[in-house]
């Protein structure tokens, strides 16, 4: 039982089963009743009667209305009035937050936190009584219609904003705000320093350029900085609040911060009105030459390029300035900022020299480059544009860039087919082996086009490469004996690839310009070579047939027999098996036999040799090795002798050049004179022609002093290769068959065949030298 009728009654919760009600008595008493206990406890007792009651979620604070429609909230503890307010029918505590409350009266909802005023609205039935309010959803109940209002909380908690309660702030709006406001609670709570709060509004907006600028300022703060101005300074920037910035900046005595803002923000005029009042920066050259730099870059993304070179000049900045001058094709302003650099300033002169070559200005290039005395450069520059009089004047006097200037000239000859000049232009760069290599992929080149002749024209080229290779290594015998060993190859290589030239056009094409007998020559040279190596790209197949062919025509019809026999153990190409086949058939019918005027003769031995020798391109009895005439492929009438160990090959040529009178006498015989000729020379030499060793075998022709100086200069032909090589003699046993020798390759010819060659072609057959340097 209570003292008076209860007029109403409010459940404010428990543990299970003993649940507590708030009751408000209309004698103005209010009581705590447990659902457990028949006994009532008085909270307070005020003065009217009690219309409506609430405790908040603390139970530190009671909400009640009277009849007077007014609103008194208690603290419970202290048991004093907190504040009043008019206009209350009904009133309900924030179940979410201890501090909030919400009253309706006269069609109106007040919202108060704390002692903040009262923020209203009308209700959306007009009327209603208040019975709950949980976060920021406030429960309305008019007659037996129970409404929910949605109510911001932005109101409650800018007034916490306005009084620096961030942590009040931040309980409120977890209650319930916009985006908008998270923000603006996040800088608020920056700008009040309030870090882990603006920390998690930040979060709740998820912006992380001020997370990131809050992370910065508590690892500043950690290192011991603590200038707060310097940090709202910061805070300031970031918020686009930069003229308080700068204040800031300067306040804290980090003006040179104010003007690196500025310059960021391309500001530059504010930046330097900033460095006029800061001293400090001032002195700085460093900040200053930076700023201007700065704004450079800023004119030049404005594409205000001229704006930009200047500024950049103003800032010390060359090579940037440099960059926009070419960029613009400003050919004058490169060439006015290279007269007034100096001398010493060699990378910039440098630069300026690239950028004008890029520019085609290879005068005022070459000036600049003289100028800075960047002789490399220069070199490359006369290469580039092929100025190749100057470029050699150049390495006259600077002998270390001779290879900038001749590799290039080398490369430009080689490209216009002066191979001859590409080899001087090389070994005048000292680069031999790179002449070899070029040589070496010319010849593949040649090779994969089928162009024998110039493939053995290139073997012979790099034949001479390795001989001045083998001459200029000539202080290590291992090595020069390797270059001399290339050195014959490559000659056996270009003999070989100049005939195939003939055969695989006459295998390949309708017609020759060639006669049978120098095919059939031509083809049995190949064939006999052929006998220890063959050289890649040179077909068996081709060369047999080609002799066989020639053979039957001129009737050397053992060695076509032969060379049919070869040709059926090699695979032959389809188009050619028929004319193998029929040939195989028609050598059949003629007679086992070879034309006797065909048959080679030894010119030291005095053998007939047969056509065909399995074992080389040499005498069947004495060994001594054929030598051909390079275009018809005769044998020559020669024969090579050698010189005692202790002659010399320029005491030799003087003792053959002599020219020693031959004696003669005059002798009666009956009625006729007859002139004699006492030859003692034909006699020992005739004698050393058919020497042998011990074994039986021929030993090699060696003369001595006395033999080489009465033998007639005419008689003999020299060899002359250079050193480290000897001379190679050989004396012609047919004095009246004359015999020319090209100096440049040291190939031997027939007289008449050579000099028609000449007057038709104007160059050696072989070498493709002209008779002028021969």
């Amino acid at each position: 039982e209570v003292d008076a009728q209860i007029r109403y009654i409010k459940i404010i919760g428990g543990p299970s089963g003993r649940e507590v009600l708030l009751a408000g008595l209309k004698n103005g008493q209010i009581l705590r009743i447990f659902l457990d206990n028949p006994f009532p406890l008085e909270v307070m007792r005020i003065q009217g009667i009690i219309r409506c009651l609430d405790l908040n979620i603390n139970r530190t604070r009671l909400a009640i209305v009277d009849e007077a429609n007014i609103l008194t909230v208690y603290d419970m503890k202290k048991r004093q009035v907190i504040y009043q307010e008019p206009n209350a029918t009904s009133v309900a505590w924030n179940t979410q937050y201890e501090d909030m409350l919400c009253y309706s009266g006269g069609g109106l909802l007040y919202i108060k936190a704390s002692t903040f005023p009262s923020q209203q609205q009308r209700l959306q039935s007009g009327q209603g009584f208040v019975v709950g309010f949980t976060g920021s959803k406030i429960f309305s109940l008019h007659f037996f219609n129970m409404t929910t209002i949605d109510v911001p909380q932005s109101a409650p908690m800018i007034q916490y904003l306005e009084r620096k309660m961030f942590k009040n702030a931040y309980q409120i709006a977890c209650l319930g705000v916009t985006q908008n406001d998270w923000r603006t609670l996040a800088l608020e709570a920056l700008e009040g320093m309030n870090f882990e709060i603006a920390k998690k509004a930040f979060i709740r907006v998820r912006d992380f350029m001020y997370l990131e600028l809050i992370h910065s300022i508590e690892e500043r703060r950690k290192q011991g900085e603590t200038n707060t101005e310097l940090f709202l300074a910061d805070i300031c920037a970031y918020q686009g609040k930069f003229q308080e910035a700068a204040k800031l900046y300067q306040k804290s005595g980090h003006g040179e911060k104010a003007i690196q803002m500025y310059t960021d923000l391309c500001q530059f005029e504010l930046a330097k009105q900033m460095m006029g009042e800061n001293l400090k920066v001032q002195e700085n050259t460093s900040e200053v030459k930076q700023l201007i730099t700065k704004q450079a870059e800023w004119a030049k993304t404005r594409n205000e390029p001229k704006t930009a070179c200047d500024t950049y000049l103003l800032a010390g900045e060359y090579i940037k300035a440099i960059n926009i001058m070419s960029e613009n094709g400003w050919t004058q302003q490169l060439v006015e900022l290279c007269n007034k650099l100096d001398s010493t300033e060699k990378e910039l002169l440098k630069i300026c020299g690239q950028k004008l070559k890029q520019l085609g200005e290879f005068n005022y290039a070459a000036d600049v480059y003289y100028k800075s005395e960047d002789y490399e450069s220069l070199a490359a520059l006369y290469a580039e544009t092929q100025q190749w009089q100057k470029g050699f004047d150049l390495v006259q006097s600077k002998q270390d860039y001779k290879d900038i200037v001749y590799l290039p000239y080398a490369t430009h000859l080689i490209e216009n087919d002066n191979f001859e000049e590409a080899q001087a232009a090389l070994s005048k760069a000292e680069k031999e082996s790179e002449a070899i290599n070029l040589l070496d992929e010319l010849t593949e080149n040649a090779l994969h086009q089928n162009k024998y002749k110039d493939a053995g024209y290139f073997h012979w080229l790099q034949a001479r490469a390795n001989m001045s290779e083998a001459k200029r290594i000539s202080h290590s015998d291992e090595d020069m004996l390797k270059f001399i060993d290339e050195f014959h190859s490559h000659i056996e290589n270009a003999e070989m690839y100049y005939v195939y030239h003939e055969i695989h056009r006459f295998i390949n094409q309708p017609f020759t310009n060639l006669l049978p007998e120098a095919l059939f020559n031509m083809s049995r040279f190949l064939v006999l070579q052929m006998m220890n190596r063959t050289p890649k790209y040179i077909s068996k197949s081709s060369t047999l047939l080609t002799l066989a062919k020639q053979s039957t025509n001129v009737e050397a019809y053992i060695t076509a027999r032969y060379a049919y026999d070869r040709l059926q153990s090699l695979i032959v190409p389809s188009r050619l098996q028929e004319f193998v086949d029929i040939g195989v058939l028609t050598i059949r019918g003629k007679p086992l036999q070879d034309k006797e005027e065909l048959l080679p003769f030894c010119y030291r031995c005095s053998t007939t040799n047969p056509l065909i020798n399995t074992s080389g391109n040499w005498c069947v009895t004495c060994g001594e090795p054929f030598v051909y005439s390079f275009i018809s492929f005769e044998v020559l009438p020669v024969v090579r002798f050698h010189l005692d160990d202790d002659i010399s090959d320029e005491e030799a040529i003087k003792l053959i050049s002599s020219d020693t009178p031959r004696q003669q006498q005059n002798e009666k015989n009956g009625d006729i004179e007859v002139l004699q000729f006492h030859d003692e020379v034909e006699d020992s030499f005739t004698s050393c022609l058919v020497s042998t060793d011990e074994s039986g075998m021929y030993s090699r022709v060696t003369v001595d002093r006395d033999m080489l100086s009465k033998m007639h200069w005419s008689e003999v032909v020299i060899k002359k290769w250079g050193p480290p090589l000897r001379y190679e003699y050989y004396r012609s046993l047919l004095p009246n068959v004359q015999i020319r020798l090209c100096s440049s390759c040291n190939q031997m010819f027939y007289a008449e065949d050579y000099e028609l060659h000449v007057l038709c072609k104007g160059q050696c057959p072989f070498c493709r030298q002209a008779p002028s340097s021969n």
